[in-house]
């Protein structure tokens, strides 16, 4: 498995929150409030199990290519949905990180900000994988059309 975030090991856990804005925030305040989140988490629990993360903000767009749902033009969450994923060594270390005495205040003022409460689940990394370079995309599609017949 190739690596996805340097330094998340092959058994690591990763955590996905869903914030759903309530309608008196705005995207400033969340980035405000999850950037003192996570610059706490970063500096008290890289050494304890943190690797990294990151914040994703609902654009709006919808992919019809790749959704079977419909033909949504937009997402009626843009800009107010956001996603923060995070990766841990372990869980055990994840939900240690939680009861941090200079964690709670931070984590209490960010779900001010959450219409859905909040449900943050775990997952087991199944794969990761970055992008061919032109040269491996080459290799591979080459390598694809003189052996697939074989199959």
């Amino acid at each position: 498995m190739a690596s996805l975030i340097n330094g998340f090991p092959s058994d690591g856990v990763v955590t996905v929150n869903r914030v759903i804005l309530k309608p008196e925030f705005s995207v400033e305040d969340l980035e405000e409030r999850v950037a003192t989140l996570c610059e706490n988490v970063k500096t008290y629990h890289s050494d304890t199990g943190f690797v990294g993360g990151f914040v994703l903000l609902n654009s709006g767009n919808v992919s019809n290519e790749g959704s079977t749902i419909g033909q949504a033009v937009a997402s009626p969450l843009k800009d107010k949905e956001a996603l923060i994923v995070t990766f841990w060594r372990s869980l055990e270390e994840h939900e240690q990180s939680h009861r941090s005495k200079t964690f709670q205040p931070l984590f209490a003022k960010a779900l001010e900000l959450c219409e859905n409460g909040n449900e943050e689940i775990a997952y087991d990394m199944l794969w990761s994988g970055k992008a061919y370079s032109a040269e491996e995309a080459a290799l591979a599609r080459a390598a694809k059309a003189q052996y697939a017949s074989a199959a």
